[in-house]
């Protein structure tokens, strides 16, 4: 009788899906953004929701940690850590940036409550809202990139930084775009009080 010999194939070394998706996303795959965002998502905004308690600001941050993470994803080497570490780290710095302008907003408004109350005069009061008004109106005759910045900048409440963050354009670009903005507003703001006053 013989005994028959049993070989088994070596196991193949099963490939990390994990794995797979960090390549796919800093190879550019936007597919691979896609299924990136959907897998690591969660965790980002628990962790933001952990610390800003607050479930919209930390779905504004998981977007702009997953918006900052596609950006800059070629600063990604999969060969020093996961890529769910590398996201923590940007959510980390994305939500003390939220924390931070946070604090500004709470120091401006806390700064206001201090003033003493003042009866406000009718006419002050209704050229104030002129004033915004005009202020909104020229807003819009921007062009599109310059309305955009100053738009982030004022009701954002973003630095240029981080409005370079948000928009993908160079900081200089930014920077540019509201010196414009800002001019093209002063001088229509200009013109239109002098042609009120006459």
């Amino acid at each position: 009788m013989t005994a028959l010999a049993v070989t088994e194939a070596a196991p193949r070394p099963v490939a990390d899906p994990d794995d797979d998706l960090a390549l796919r996303f800093a190879a550019g795959d936007e597919g691979g953004l896609e299924a990136v965002y959907r897998r690591w998502a969660p965790l980002v905004r628990s962790l933001a929701r952990q610390s800003l308690c607050d479930g919209a600001e930390a779905e504004d941050v998981t977007q702009t940690v997953f918006l900052a993470a596609w950006r800059g994803r070629h600063g990604y080497r999969p060969g020093r850590g996961p890529l769910p570490a590398w996201l923590v780290g940007i959510a980390r710095r994305k939500i003390a940036d939220a924390l931070s302008a946070r604090t500004r907003r709470t120091d401006v408004a806390a700064a206001a409550a201090r003033e003493p109350a003042r009866s406000p005069d009718p006419s002050c009061t209704q050229d104030a809202v002129l004033d915004r008004v005009d202020v909104t109106r020229e807003l819009r005759r921007l062009p599109e990139a310059q309305r955009r910045v100053l738009w982030l900048a004022f009701y954002g409440d973003l630095t240029q930084t981080q409005i370079a963050h948000v928009t993908g354009w160079p900081l200089g670009t930014v920077k540019s775009h509201a010196r414009r903005g800002l001019q093209r507003l002063s001088r229509s703001l200009d013109a239109e009080a002098t042609e009120r006053a006459r």
